[in-house]
């Protein structure tokens, strides 16, 4: 692609976290952002406001559930009637609920999968073919390090992710004669307001797992998104690990 400016991007799940961090970063390249949110009105909002300071005047909100195939649809139909296109699609809505196996209901692991993996589906499946009309165009999901190692008590979670990477690949095969690259980031621990909720005691052991010896910054992760965007164009079916080495 070679140049962020003027580039239509949706990312979904951003006004908070790590997707707002990469609407920050995508912005400051003059991108045009689409920010998706469920719930998150205000902040997603407010992230607009921001977007136009750092140089992203033609940024704009849009509520839609991602988990729902019709809000989805929705959602990038919303943003070719704004724009006329769509450049790239960050996939990076998701929830957790975790528990062991043990305690976990069907109605978790249902609610964690609608939402971190058919999700994503959802918004590919509805992006595609203004893609494929195009030849032209970046998908990137947000998956985790999770979904290549498990993690006790994340069950749900760990297959979402794992399936986002196999969705991925499939994906990337299937659009690559269209000049359409599919890639995946697997964060390792980062600072969000999910990893700040958790109790000291638990932050200091994952700490002694992490070889770099600290969390990552949802920065760091907007920097990766921004890779592949601007010099990804040989690069795609692949997974960027941006996780301290946690997983190697």
């Amino acid at each position: 692609m070679g140049t962020l400016e003027g580039a239509v991007v949706v990312v979904t799940g951003a006004g908070r976290g790590i997707g707002r961090a990469i609407a920050e970063e995508l912005g400051q390249g003059k991108a045009r952002i689409v920010v998706n949110y469920s719930q998150s009105r205000g902040p997603a909002e407010e992230l607009v406001e921001e977007l136009e300071r750092l140089g992203s005047p033609d940024s704009i909100a849009i509520q839609a559930d991602v988990s729902d195939a019709e809000q989805a649809a929705t959602l990038i139909e919303a943003t070719i009637r704004q724009f006329g296109r769509i450049d790239v699609l960050v996939n990076n809505a998701g929830i957790n609920i975790d528990r062991t196996m043990k305690k976990l209901t069907v109605e978790d692991w249902n609610k964690v999968i609608q939402v971190n993996l058919n999700g994503y589906f959802y918004t590919i499946k509805a992006a595609q073919n203004h893609f494929m009309q195009q030849r032209s165009g970046r998908i990137i999901n947000i998956s985790s390090f999770v979904g290549q190692m498990g993690n006790f008590g994340q069950a749900n979670y760990s297959a979402a992710k794992g399936g986002i990477i196999a969705l991925t690949k499939t994906a990337a095969l299937e659009l690559a004669r269209y000049n359409v690259t599919v890639n995946a980031i697997c964060p390792g621990f980062i600072e969000t307001d999910m990893y700040s909720s958790v109790p000291e005691n638990v932050k200091e052991t994952i700490l002694k797992r992490i070889p770099l010896g600290r969390v990552g910054t949802p920065q760091e992760v907007a920097k990766g998104v921004r890779y592949l965007i601007v010099d990804g164009d040989y690069i795609t079916g692949q997974t960027l690990n941006i996780n301290g080495g946690i997983y190697m």
